[in-house]
């Protein structure tokens, strides 16, 4: 069933984002830098840069428009930064009881509307989408999602992921939609905004953090909590057994992140030299790329084994894991609040139906994690081997298409310099420059 050609395929579209991205891009770890030296690297006070003088940046931009100069992770360091980050603490805050109560009910919501028989076939990404549209509405507003919202928040969110998966293109008037209805609600957002932005930038600000960023890496968590548990059974159970305990579940949500982190490779620019005790030094300008699944990987035994019960005795916070970033560079502002909604939300999911899979289970995930949702206990053998065929189909075609489709965005990224132009004509800070 040609299953050679994705790998092909896969390898050669690294090449061609390599090849006409055009970055002078170093990767970490490697040989120069190794593990052990990761976060020294990845924290050091002049490895802040983040948008500004990076061909990688146009491509992320192009993906994240609109709004991509007022959204948090490609700010560049300052007083905007600051106070960007400063409100979305002030959104991403809360009693843990609230959160942990808000995704139980968003959930249970979508599951009445999902789960109409005995066995539920759903794609877990598009399963969990309107559960944190639901989620950062009513975390945004302070009310209950309307349908028509839900539909907006879902239809921006799956564009840009799909987009960023090269499994489809942008669809510009699609996210244009959902900035017209923010544009109409900003006077009813329930926190202060970004004093440093203007109206607009406030709409693009709420459009990028909670109904792009937030909407879509929750959604991607979750779909790989939920096929890691439809995959192995034993913890599955565990979990649905035992609800209320939740340092299993920790070690569970820390073996998930482990081995399949959302962020594949994070990039920052340096903004001054940089040199390490051992005399590498790295210029200003340079591009440092530090790759999660590599450094992830290191410093455990089975590496690529899913064992919750390595954490039994292992420290996370020692360890080779990095799952919201590193508190000296940008690290995810919903590292609190994340695993507390996850929790909720898989125990309504574990607490109604047994989740089985038989598909392939990558760090991107581009099949959106096919499942079968059971709610009688059985296993659906036929069924599931049914899964696993198409699923292998599907993989030999999509990498074709995103092969296609990653190699036409890529070129008209390159062709707009959004990052590029937008620096040629505003200071780090946004401001106008003067020529």
């Amino acid at each position: 069933m040609l299953s050679w050609l994705p790998g092909r395929v896969v390898a050669l579209r690294a090449k061609v984002f390599e090849k006409v991205n055009g970055d002078n891009a170093i990767t970490f770890p490697n040989s120069q830098v190794g593990p052990e030296r990761f976060q020294e690297l990845y924290g050091h006070p002049a490895a802040n840069g983040r948008s500004r003088g990076a061909g990688l940046s146009d491509l992320f931009w192009y993906w994240l428009a609109p709004g991509p100069e007022v959204h948090q992770e490609h700010l560049e360091a300052g007083p905007r930064y600051d106070d960007v980050a400063r409100a979305t603490r002030g959104f991403l805050a809360g009693p843990t009881e609230e959160l942990s109560a808000a995704a139980t009910r968003c959930t249970a919501k979508v599951l009445d509307e999902v789960l109409t028989g005995p066995v539920t076939h759903v794609r877990l990404r598009d399963l969990m989408m309107p559960v944190w549209a639901e989620y950062f509405h009513e975390l945004v507003f302070g009310e209950p999602c309307p349908r028509a919202a839900r539909d907006l928040i879902i239809g921006h969110a799956n564009d840009v992921v799909t987009s960023l998966k090269c499994t489809g293109l942008r669809h510009p008037k699609r996210r244009a939609r959902l900035t017209r209805y923010l544009e109409r609600r900003l006077a009813d957002v329930r926190h202060p905004l970004p004093e440093t932005l203007s109206p607009t930038e406030q709409v693009h600000y709420l459009q990028g953090t909670y109904f792009n960023t937030a909407v879509v890496q929750m959604s991607e968590a979750m779909a790989h909590l939920l096929l890691a548990l439809a995959q192995h059974p034993p913890v599955a159970h565990r979990l649905a057994a035992n609800p209320s305990d939740d340092r299993y579940f920790a070690h569970v949500l820390d073996e998930t992140f482990r081995l399949y982190p959302l962020f594949g490779i994070a990039h920052r620019i340096t903004t001054a030299d940089i040199s390490l005790d051992d005399d590498t030094t790295f210029p200003a300008g340079s591009v440092l790329c530090f790759n999660y699944p590599a450094y992830h990987a290191t410093g455990h035994e089975r590496p690529d084994e899913f064992d919750p019960g390595r954490w039994e005795h292992t420290a996370a916070r020692s360890s080779h894991h990095i799952p919201f970033g590193i508190a000296a560079n940008r690290p995810c502002p919903a590292w609190r609040l994340s695993p507390l909604a996850m929790r909720a939300a898989a125990r309504e999911v574990l607490r109604r139906v047994t989740p089985h899979s038989s598909v392939a289970h990558t760090r991107s995930l581009p099949s959106r994690g096919p499942c079968l949702l059971v709610r009688d206990g059985s296993t659906p053998r036929l069924r599931l081997v049914f899964l696993r065929v198409r699923d292998r189909w599907e993989d030999v075609w999509r990498s074709v298409v995103q092969l296609v489709l990653g190699t036409a965005m890529v070129l008209h990224a390159h062709r707009l310099r959004l990052a590029g132009d937008y620096f040629d004509t505003h200071d780090p800070q946004g401001c106008p420059v003067r020529h």
